[in-house]
């Protein structure tokens, strides 16, 4: 690239950092609502809150980009011909294939990122997200009980207590466990430890009783004990009995046909996450080549550009719209699976057509500052003058 073009790629680089970071902020709050309110209700340290909120930004990253990358490409080069630095480039005989090959160039390299992001962290981060949240809910959750109200650790599992102290010891507890509904158990004991090992977390309960009652004979049968073992690892389902699904298998998994599954409509939903990974990254070129063409292709006029603006907005919409809507009836029927990689190679050929047309001026006329055509006065100046305000290609 030349000078020219190293200061327009060099404002389009700066651009799309600042719109990534401000559309990466917004979904972080969004995000980090739903992590607060995981990692408060389970007593979980912040430094798993931190955790948690870092691993989700590859999984949104490929989205992000090339949306970023759209939204730098029409400040720039709106504001560019705005202050009539586009002007003076087309004037100097810089066409419109010239002004766009910074942001072509940029493109790929959003797209090249957006590839790496698909095919290998945005899973390894996805999955290492649900797992983390599985730990969150299930052991911290285990080891974080409130006094005085009743503490839900598992599925029809409740643990009250009215206290503890310093040490750590629970006093007062009382546990319910109602997973087996014919032959529901309460423990009650004096005071109880939590312990944690290679084996799990425990309750370990002293001076207290243990009541099951049978519903079928209506029978109620007492153990007193001086200290009882409860298994809390038993209580919640494990996650390795969790079956993962298709965002957080890895690419190499996807691509093998013996990946297990549990029925027909799972293994389309993997067929379709795994070509949605391949063929995602071609809408960042999609996406920049259609901002390109509403901006450079016809007439300048330096009233605006605002409905140009709206409508790469809108055709931008309209194919991420597509995009999604293409992935998720892949995941229905395999037929439309070559749809999502024709659907962006489809608007590139458009985009370049209308974008080559570059800026069509009639001989002998020109245009002045306010849009409206003016006849050129034959003595070069008019000419000049035209040039000047539309440029040529």
């Amino acid at each position: 690239m030349n000078r020219l073009q190293r200061y327009l790629f060099r404002n389009l680089l700066i651009a799309t950092l600042y719109s990534t970071a401000g559309l990466t902020l917004t979904i972080w709050l969004s995000q980090s609502l739903r992590l607060i309110e995981i990692v408060v209700s389970a007593g979980a340290p912040m430094g798993m809150f931190l955790w948690l909120l870092l691993l989700t930004v590859p999984t949104f990253l490929g989205i992000v980009l090339p949306l970023a990358l759209v939204g730098a490409i029409l400040f720039t080069y709106n504001k560019m011909a705005a202050d009539s630095e586009l002007v003076v480039m087309r004037a100097a005989g810089v066409g419109p294939l010239s002004l766009s090959q910074p942001a072509l160039v940029l493109a790929a390299g959003v797209m090249v990122v957006v590839y790496v992001l698909n095919v290998w962290i945005t899973p390894s981060a996805h999955r290492e997200l649900v797992r983390m949240e599985y730990t969150v809910r299930s052991d911290y959750s285990q080891l974080f009980l409130r006094e005085g109200v009743f503490n839900e650790v598992g599925d029809q599992f409740s643990v009250f207590l009215r206290d503890r102290d310093s040490d750590g010891n629970l006093h007062k507890v009382l546990i319910h466990d109602g997973r087996l509904p014919d032959k529901p158990v309460t423990i009650m004991g004096d005071r109880a430890v939590m312990q944690t090992g290679p084996e799990g977390t425990r309750f370990v309960v002293y001076d207290g009783n243990r009541q099951e009652l049978d519903r079928k004979t209506n029978r109620l049968s007492q153990l007193f004990f001086d200290r009882y073992a409860v298994d809390l690892k038993a209580v919640a389902p494990q996650a390795a009995e969790r079956w993962p699904d298709a965002r957080e298998r890895t690419t190499a998994e996807l691509m093998d046909g013996n990946v297990p599954a549990q029925d027909d409509r799972m293994r389309r939903g993997l067929i379709a996450e795994l070509h949605h990974r391949f063929s995602s990254p071609l809408l960042a070129l999609s996406y920049a080549l259609v901002a390109l063409a509403a901006l450079l292709s016809g007439e300048f006029n330096r009233r605006g550009q605002s409905s140009r603006v709206t409508i790469a907005v809108l055709l931008v919409m309209g194919l991420q719209a597509g995009a999604l809507g293409l992935t998720s009836l892949a995941g229905k029927a395999t037929v439309f699976v070559p749809l999502m990689y024709a659907m962006p190679l489809v608007v590139l050929l458009p985009a370049l057509w209308v974008m080559s047309r570059g800026l069509m001026l009639r001989p002998g006329r020109g245009q002045d500052q306010s849009g409206q055509d003016t006849p050129g006065n034959g003595d070069g100046n008019g000419a000049g003058s035209g040039a000047a305000t539309a440029g040529t290609r």
